[in-house]
């Protein structure tokens, strides 16, 4: 695996050897050895996959208060934008986003830290989305932030989204940064 630092401290993209003949392709997508060596300690409590479809947004979401997770997210079928917001306080990348484009051709995965909001967009007919976390989902900890925030004017390939109603009532990210005690970017 090649394990690809962003500018992000602690943000990885993860780059598997892909071994393809001609019945079709094998990688590992997880290998705990592999990932320690390089920092990733991932505690798995959690897997969780998505089937989305085309312009679903799911996010901006995090978890505070001693429930944030650490992920490592890919895409099993199709292709999303990935997009992720370090919300870590006193952090010199506060408030920096992260986009990638992650889908079934590149197989890529994305190591997040904890301490960051994230969320995606479908681009492809459909998309499913498989992503481990270090720790429980937490609902009563749950945060959202709305997709189009000016204030982090995140760098989305398409407005036109289809969101639950949960993300629709998102709060705005100056609301986030008065909860985690951090001023804005």
């Amino acid at each position: 695996m090649n394990f690809i630092k962003t500018d992000i401290s602690g943000l990885i993209i993860v780059e598997p050897k892909i071994f393809s003949d001609c019945r079709g392709h094998f990688f590992e997508s997880y290998n705990q050895k592999e990932f320690s060596a390089h920092g990733i300690d991932i505690n798995n409590s959690q897997d969780n996959q998505s089937l989305s479809y085309q312009n679903v947004l799911r996010g901006m979401h995090c978890q505070l208060n001693g429930h944030e997770q650490a992920k490592l997210v890919r895409t099993i079928h199709g292709s999303i934008q990935d997009i992720v917001v370090d919300i870590r306080v006193n952090s010199p990348t506060f408030g920096n986003c992260f986009s990638i484009e992650l889908n079934s051709d590149n197989c890529l995965s994305l190591y997040i830290p904890k301490g960051f909001l994230h969320g995606f967009l479908t681009l492809s007919t459909t998309a499913i989305v498989s992503y481990k976390c270090d720790s429980f989902y937490c609902p009563s900890s749950e945060f959202t932030v709305q997709f189009d925030d000016p204030d982090l004017n995140l760098p989305w390939l398409r407005n036109d989204v289809i969101q639950s109603d949960k993300d629709k009532a998102g709060k705005s990210f100056k609301e986030l940064c008065k909860v985690i005690g951090q001023t804005t970017k």
